[in-house]
């Protein structure tokens, strides 16, 4: 058996040492889909209330915002403390469960580059400044990143390991808009190619099962994503939680989720197209609690690697 070639196997083969991801949220981030600024309510399956800080959460920040236009951030320096508490919490974790020797600061929740950039600089840079840190992967959406952002990470990126981490979803425009994305396909293409020329490595966020899409568009969007020249990849099923306009669209059978076989089939055929040198960051996601409306095979996770490898076994391979 071959196994797929994991981002843990690229940052074990780079960096001779277990490097763990420490996923960070910081409270005041949100995305110009949610407050209005290209759409309101968000993408119809994000459950806004979701995105909360696991540790370190700032209270005074409830109900602050930060958008590209802000002007001041009163609130920065909480910012700071919220990420060194984070970091610390879950770097510790990982270090006593897993053996974690190095550290990428994952800045994943909401848009990571949706501010001004003296606030985004200084949070990139006390990351950066963490002990056995290596570099970033920051989360993002292709209409929420400057070029004096892009430029900055280009030049962080000539002594650290610098990720950005782009929601593809789906190269078809209808579907973007039925989802409320807030943008068109051609722009995340536009922002990936402009990462990759200023040197930074990419990783592409891709969804099945989104309403409307047939197989051949989902195998037709991953296509596109290899083509675009993306380092990494994440593949997400598309699952319904309570609270989401998407819910809506399911209690009232207007939207039928993705059954497990077809998504296995997908996923396969996804995988068996890819060019070798991307590397593979995930290959479902899920939610085992009481928001998952459907389907219920995303509840248990390792049931899942183990129907997927079941599937990629005829082919020679593992996950």
């Amino acid at each position: 058996m071959k196994q797929i070639y994991t981002f843990g196997n690229y940052l074990k083969s780079k960096f001779n040492a277990k490097v763990y991801k420490v996923g960070i949220n910081i409270s005041g981030f949100t995305c110009p889909n949610i407050d209005g600024t290209v759409a309101k309510g968000g993408c119809t399956f994000c459950e806004n209330d979701s995105f909360s800080a696991s540790t370190g959460e700032v209270q005074e920040l409830k109900g602050f915002h930060l958008n590209l236009e802000s002007k001041q951030n009163p609130f920065l320096e909480k910012q700071l403390q919220q990420l060194q508490i984070q970091f610390d919490a879950i770097s510790t974790r990982q270090k006593k469960e897993y053996g974690a020797e190095k550290f990428l600061v994952y800045f994943q929740s909401f848009t990571n580059t949706y501010a001004p950039f003296d606030t985004l600089k200084a949070l990139y840079d006390k990351a950066l400044s963490f002990e056995n840190v290596v570099g970033l992967s920051i989360g993002t959406r292709s209409d929420s990143i400057t070029e004096e952002t892009l430029e900055y990470l280009a030049k962080l990126n000539k002594d650290k390991e610098i990720w950005i981490e782009f929601g593809i979803q789906s190269i078809y425009d209808e579907t973007l808009q039925r989802i409320n994305r807030g943008h068109d396909s051609a722009n995340v293409k536009k922002w990936i190619l402009k990462s990759k020329e200023a040197g930074l490595n990419v990783c592409g966020h891709l969804i099945f099962g989104l309403p409307g899409e047939s197989k051949e568009m989902m195998l037709e969007t991953s296509k596109e994503a290899y083509k675009w020249g993306i380092d990494s990849v994440k593949y997400h099923p598309l699952y319904v939680v309570k609270r989401t306009a998407l819910a809506n669209e399911y209690t009232k059978g207007n939207f039928t989720p993705i059954s497990e076989d077809d998504y296995l089939d997908i996923l396969t055929e996804s995988l068996l197209m890819k060019p070798e040198n991307i590397s593979v960051q995930r290959v479902t996601a899920g939610i085992n609690d009481d928001s998952l409306l459907a389907p219920q095979w995303c509840r248990d996770k390792n049931l899942q690697i183990k129907h997927i490898n079941k599937a990629l076994k005829p082919h020679g391979l593992k996950y």
